[in-house]
């Protein structure tokens, strides 16, 4: 039997949901009034489309979410009362502790909004199953995944959105050294355990065009490894590997036109870059010949070599300024979370990979 991803990923909304509906998490403090004060105000005076559809839009994942994994654990009759429950106090809680927050207003018809939207999720992932979507998904996931395939079909899920926050080298996921020594310096300041860090004795230096297309080529091998580690047939491993490509293209295009602009979606493309995605290319349908084990230990390797690159170089100053005005702008909610995800990604599937390798020992 396969584990369903359904409940690792609504875990994972739920996070989402709460970074969307808290941020900038400063500036907590009482101000006077009932944390439950919004539920009897007046109805708003001005209200557009937009505040309608986001609040209905952005729970019916969750919403969905929540049904599918009540489905796969067999509680049928609860599959659209227990998840529409669980959101509704999930948005209640949100709006109230908003109340405390200063840049954020309550409001009781983002509740009932939210409410609303977890409720179409779930019915609309029930109507799904009776017209056999869902069977259909697991029939193919049982001819492409292994068995123990859910972690890594949560992590491939979150590859594409970690791409979505701009990164000073393309594919450059975990960049996270630089700003974690300056975090853990301000962190430490005025201690005597200041002195503990390390100093070095030579500033960072800018990726060489050879080292800039070794992590290009990583940062794209790198996820095919992880899909060849879940992956059947060699077949199937050759289609993932241009969907990966496809994807990654896209998403790192999608990152730059938000971010500077649709003139520049392009600008990223350079030589160097190139190079990498066209021998990543040709090394990762080569290795679909491989065994999950050997590509694991490839992965393993691959991480450690390209991590140790990307954060033994700097983000250039040209592109931390545009990165921080970037950062005030309309996306920050998404965008920010996905910084956090294009930090975390390499480090989470280092660990997954490993805990593969243990399990499968084990079962041996």
């Amino acid at each position: 039997m396969h584990k369903s991803a359904a409940w690792p990923l609504a875990l994972m909304y739920v996070g989402l949901v709460v970074y969307a509906s808290l941020y900038p998490f400063a500036d907590w403090r009482d101000q006077g009034i009932a944390p439950w004060a919004f539920l009897g105000a007046p109805l708003p005076r001005y209200w557009t489309g937009f505040d309608l559809a986001i609040n209905v839009v952005g729970y019916a994942p969750l919403g969905g979410l929540l049904a599918l994994s009540s489905l796969r654990t067999g509680r049928f009759q609860h599959a659209i009362l227990i998840p529409v429950m669980a959101a509704s106090l999930l948005a209640l809680a949100m709006e109230m502790l908003q109340s405390y927050l200063p840049v954020r207003i309550p409001s009781r018809e983002d509740w009932l909004l939210n409410t609303s939207g977890a409720a179409l999720g779930a019915v609309g992932t029930i109507v799904l199953a009776k017209l056999g979507a869902i069977d259909r998904w697991s029939q193919i996931r049982a001819r492409w995944f292994v068995q123990q395939s859910r972690g890594g079909l949560v992590l491939l899920a979150l590859w594409p959105p970690a791409l979505l926050f701009p990164a000073a080298v393309p594919f450059g996921l975990g960049q996270v050294m630089e700003r974690l020594e300056e975090a853990v310096g301000v962190l430490l300041v005025d201690t005597p355990f200041l002195e503990w860090l390390p100093v070095r004795e030579t500033e960072l230096e800018p990726l060489v065009p050879g080292a800039e297309m070794l992590c290009v080529l990583l940062g794209l091998l790198i996820p095919c490894l992880l899909g060849f580690c879940v992956i059947r047939t060699r077949t199937r491993r050759a289609l993932f590997v241009l969907m990966v490509l496809g994807v990654g293209i896209a998403a790192t295009a999608l990152s730059a036109a938000l971010s500077w602009g649709p003139v520049h979606a392009w600008a990223w493309l350079g030589l160097p870059v190139q190079v990498g995605m066209a021998i990543a290319l040709f090394l990762s349908l080569v290795l679909t010949l491989v065994p999950w084990r050997t590509s694991a230990a490839l992965l393993l390797l691959s991480l450690g070599i390209y991590l140790s690159l990307l954060n033994q170089a700097p983000e250039s100053a040209y592109f931390s300024q545009t990165l921080h005005a970037w950062e005030q702008g309309r996306f920050i909610r998404f965008h920010g979370l996905a910084q956090w995800l294009g930090w975390s990604w390499p480090y989470a599937t280092l660990v997954y990979v490993l805990t593969l390798i243990w399990q499968r020992d084990a079962k041996n």
